[in-house]
């Protein structure tokens, strides 16, 4: 097949939503949802069944030490660095069968394709699964993209620890995925990344497809609050130095941050955990996280002045001491402007409807825009609902989106003919 034919490919619809359905075993949950935590067992078993699905078709599997995993199927100008298309396994502790795996399968169904036909692109075509992009598990999110990327160190990695006090490294080699090539050693063309919303904006406008122009900002804070375990019995309230209630009030003060720099601002406490967490011992210490967003740094800035100026506010007349320390600063980006017409050719040549957006959530496209051209292709989830077991997308939107994505990777790829 010559590169003048490439409109004529069409992905398979169903062979990608059996294999969502299949993948989604790898952590099932009793709610129709999946748990594959970042380096767990699951997380090996679905990364298994990747490489064993690429290499059927062909496609050579590297892993390099921080655990990505890339699947090449070689073009015609193999010296070019290859054009990507990914995104991630791993999942929330309740999460859905869609987020980050639809972005590698239909990556895959996309290279499946390819391969059916005969297709020879010009460039060679990867799929990337990278680590660790939730966060959930090891702090911060999209960690081994963002070492890939120059970010963080591979030894910051490394040293993450979980709250079990696992680290990043010993999990790694645990599950057998600690590779041999040196983390961002390979080089990358270009990369797109297809993606549910997370958002309920495309349904609502009854939008197939989501045009995404770059990923607004966002910042992650750990906060420990000290007081004085006490008996809830024996000491009155005047005198007590109740850790749960400031972080209370605190959660209240982030809340009200957001609130004041509406409509784009979020400002999340997603975890707390309390301690000793016994019903009838005045809390002594809390540890809580905190997540701001906004597409804006000037805004962020305010954001976090605000936050700190609240602690000792809020803290200390209850007789309350802190430590908070910011752990994660993701800058707003801006996607390939080049990239971003492939997408809207390809959906336009589709035959769906699109809408441009910026990403309200954080994905590994952010960090490997700075090392290579990158963006974004967002379907609908319905209800906007993610990071959820209820999280849903239909059969018809998974396949629009592998369409969209096949056609803009063929698109970009003609660059080179």
């Amino acid at each position: 097949m010559t590169s003048a034919d490439f409109t004529n490919l069409t992905i398979d619809p169903q062979r990608l939503w059996d294999s969502l359905m299949e993948t989604a075993r790898f952590g099932a949950t009793a709610k129709g949802g999946i748990r594959r935590l970042t380096l767990s067992d699951e997380d090996r078993q679905v990364r298994d069944w990747f490489r064993r699905a690429c290499e059927a078709i062909g496609g050579t599997v590297t892993v390099d030490d921080c655990g990505n995993m890339f699947a090449r199927r070689p073009g015609r100008r193999n010296d070019l660095p290859p054009i990507c298309m990914g995104s991630h396994l791993d999942t929330q502790p309740t999460g859905g069968k869609f987020d980050g795996n639809l972005g590698v399968l239909a990556a895959l169904e996309v290279m499946r394709t390819l391969h059916a036909s005969g297709y020879e692109t010009n460039a060679p075509i990867e799929i990337v699964n990278w680590t660790n992009e939730e966060g959930s598990r090891f702090a911060p999110a999209m960690l081994a993209s963002g070492v890939f990327a120059g970010a963080f160190t591979r030894e910051f990695a490394y040293s993450r620890e979980d709250r079990d006090g696992r680290t990043f490294a010993a999990e790694l080699a645990r599950i057998g995925y600690r590779g041999d090539e040196p983390v961002g050693a390979r080089k990358i063309g270009a990369m797109f990344e297809l993606h549910i919303e997370q958002g309920p904006i495309l349904e609502a406008e009854g939008k197939m497809v989501g045009v995404v122009t770059g990923v607004q900002g966002m910042r992650w804070y750990e906060v420990t609050v000290r007081g004085q375990e006490a008996h809830t019995g024996a000491t009155p309230m005047h005198l007590r130095r109740n850790a749960l209630l400031g972080a209370a009030r605190m959660i209240e003060a982030i809340d009200a941050i957001a609130l004041r720099h509406t409509p784009d601002a979020v400002g999340t406490v997603g975890l707390a955990e309390v301690r000793p967490n016994s019903r009838n011992v005045v809390p002594g210490e809390v540890f809580f996280c905190v997540d701001f967003r906004h597409p804006d740094e000037a805004v962020l800035e305010t954001m976090e002045r605000e936050f700190r100026a609240a602690l000792p506010a809020t803290l200390e007349p209850l007789g309350l001491a802190f430590e908070e320390k910011r752990i994660w600063n993701s800058p707003a980006v801006q996607f390939d402007t080049e990239m971003i017409g492939c997408v809207r050719k390809g959906a336009e040549k589709a035959g769906f409807a699109t809408r441009d957006m910026v990403s309200g959530a954080g994905h590994d496209a952010a960090y490997i825009a700075r090392v290579a051209p990158t963006t974004m292709i967002f379907v609908p989830c319905a209800g906007g609902i993610s990071h959820n077991e209820a999280e849903s997308t239909s059969f018809e939107e998974c396949g629009a989106g592998a369409q969209v994505l096949l056609e803009a990777v063929l698109a970009y790829d003609q660059r080179f003919g």
